[in-house]
Parts: C-alpha cells; structure tokens; sequence
C-alpha cells in the first residue's frame, strides 16, 4: 500500500472479495515530499483502519538507495538513460514484498498497477496483459516479473478504468480518494536528473567534454554527459538558428555528445540484453512482436531475434526514433498488442 488511491482501492477490493488482507508499506525514502514517504505511510495506515485489516511499515531506504538511486545514477554517468520504475516494481514490489508475504503466510501479493494476469489452463502458465484502460497500462514496467512471481502476483484493477477506481474509493470513503498522482520518478520530484545524480556521485559535478556533429567538428562544451540523453533537442547551449539539432549518440569513453539532424535519430535495430521471457522458455524461432521502447511509446511491429539465452536483436519494420540504451524494449503479441511476451534492456543501436 502505497498510500495512493489505487493500492487503497485494491486492497478495498479483496477484503469484499473474503480474503484475509494484510496492508504493507514500503518505506523507501524519509522525505515526506516524495513516493513511498512517512506521509504516505501515514495515508496508507488511516486506509487499512478504515478497512479493518492489519498494517505494516516495512523500511527498505538503505535497500532502495542501494538498488535503485545508485543504480539511476550511475546508469546516466555510463552514458545510458535509466528507468527506475522497472527495478523498482521487480525487485521490491515483488521480489522484496514477496519475501515479507512468505512470512507473514501469505499466498498471494496484491498491488494497485494497471495490468492483468490470466492463467492458461492447459500449460499452467501465468500470462500478462496489458490493463483495460489503456491510458493507464503500466504492463510496460512488470515485463521482468518471472513465472512464479506472476503465479502470487494479483492486480485487482486491471479491469478498471482511473475514473471508476476514484469513484469507487469515494463511495467506500476512503481518505486516498482524491489523491494527486505523483507524474516525476519518485526520488526526483523536481525533475532535475542532473542535479540528483550530481547529489548522489559528486564527482559528476566536476565533469565535461565536447558536444560534436556527426563530423567531429566541435560545436561547444558541456559539464557532463549525465546532462543528456538521446533525442534531446534543448539544453544543448548550441546557437545553431539555421537547423534544430538533436543529441543521436553518447559516448561515455570520450566524453562526447554526437548532435546531428532528426533524421540521425532513426533507428532500424537494437540490441537488446538482460531479457526476460515472461513464459519461463527462450523461443527457439524469431518472435514477431510490437515492441514498445518507452512508456509513452506506441508499441512498433518488430521481428525478435534470439542472440542467446538473455540477449535479442530487434529488426523493427520501419525505422524507429529515439531508441534509448537504458531504457527497456518490451514485447507484445503483433496483432491486439495486449499480451507482454517478454522484455529486455536496450544495450546499443544499429541504424
């Protein structure tokens, strides 16, 4: 329990359902600003009186900085754009909470994402899909989730829309209703990434290097390449007034930022690494899938070629802009786009 309306709402759920319910916050900042906070423990705790069901704090901060605040921080300064959200969900909404469930006796963890799991009857494997309301879909962040996570997983509001969830934690009462929904990574309320990794690795602020064109040609400076990431057009501190121009590589070994023309930010393959198939078994022929390479991307037609037992290389049908190292690429079925077969994170580019 988050302390948000939609961990409310699911836990809300189950207890009409009959189960018994156990109500956990994971603490992993001291910040009352930010996700996860003491405030939001505070919230979470007045939801579970009011559903009569037992509550913990559980606090994970020294874990969560570990894992994913350095993690964030180190990705950007090794040239990469991260996303936490994804680690976040695998390793403690689900690896860590699950490991606490098991001693409390409980069967199943229950969370408030968007997002559905069904149960093949035939083969016993646990599938995921995306949520009903589209808008809100976050299956894009559980593609790391391992069979026997998915299995003790439950999402009670995969069917349900934002709006019908809020209206249902008004007509029950619950002090979360209204809530706002935090938009920024959730240790990065201000949203300045620079400034974050600067605080958490100090000797990033003592970096530069040299902003090039696809030449060499040496355009300007910078003061680090963590202030950037692929497909930036502002901040660049280039007067450039004749053609906007975009950041189309990173090279962490020099230094430099490579800036060129938007058509240098088409992609037509990616490498991608760490992968996890969500049915437990590595395909044994190429996969056609839509691959979505950001949260807000639209999901694209790809091939999937299987490298090895945790490596693929995407051939996307046309060519793709923006395609990040760092972020995640994951795979849908191609044709409702609906089911996650699997996912990886993106290592390197081919244009």
């Amino acid at each position: 329990m988050s302390g948000g309306v939609d961990s409310s709402v699911a836990a809300a759920l189950l207890t009409r359902e009959g189960y018994e319910v156990i109500g956990v916050t994971m603490q992993l900042s001291g910040d009352a600003s930010r996700c996860c906070s003491l405030e939001d423990a505070d919230d979470a705790r007045r939801v579970a009186d009011a559903l009569g069901i037992r509550f913990f704090v559980a606090n994970y901060a020294d874990l969560f900085r570990k894992e994913v605040i350095e993690n964030f921080a180190d990705e950007y300064l090794a040239g990469r754009t991260p996303i936490p959200c994804v680690t976040c969900n695998s390793r403690f909404k689900f690896e860590h909470l699950m490991s606490r469930a098991s001693v409390f006796g409980s069967k199943s963890v229950a969370t408030g994402h968007y997002a559905r799991i069904e149960r093949d009857e035939q083969s016993g494997l646990a599938r995921l899909f995306r949520s009903r309301d589209r808008r809100k879909d976050q299956s894009y962040f559980l593609f790391e989730l391992s069979q026997d996570q998915l299995q003790r997983a439950r999402f009670p509001l995969g069917e349900m829309s934002k709006d019908e969830v809020r209206m249902l934690a008004r007509e029950i009462g619950l002090a979360t209703a209204d809530k706002a929904e935090s938009q920024e990574i959730c240790f990065v309320p201000d949203g300045d990434y620079a400034a974050m990794v600067e605080k958490i690795r100090p000797e990033a602020s003592e970096a530069s290097g040299e902003i090039v064109d696809n030449d060499g040609q040496v355009l300007a400076q910078h003061r680090g390449i963590h202030r950037f990431t692929i497909g930036q057009r502002h901040g660049l501190g280039i007067d450039h007034a004749n053609k906007p121009l975009y950041v189309s590589r990173i090279d962490p070994e020099t230094g430099r930022i490579v800036v060129g023309d938007r058509e240098d930010l088409a992609s037509t393959t990616a490498e991608v690494g760490r992968v996890n198939w969500v049915s437990g078994v590595v395909p044994s022929e190429p996969v056609r899938a839509r691959v979505q390479i950001r949260h807000r991307h639209e999901a694209v037609l790809a091939t999937v070629h299987v490298v090895d037992e945790g490596r693929v290389q995407v051939e996307f049908d046309e060519a793709v802009e923006a395609v990040t190292p760092g972020q995640a690429a994951v795979f849908y079925d191609s044709e409702a786009n609906d089911e996650v077969f699997g996912g990886g994170w993106i290592d390197e580019l081919r244009s």
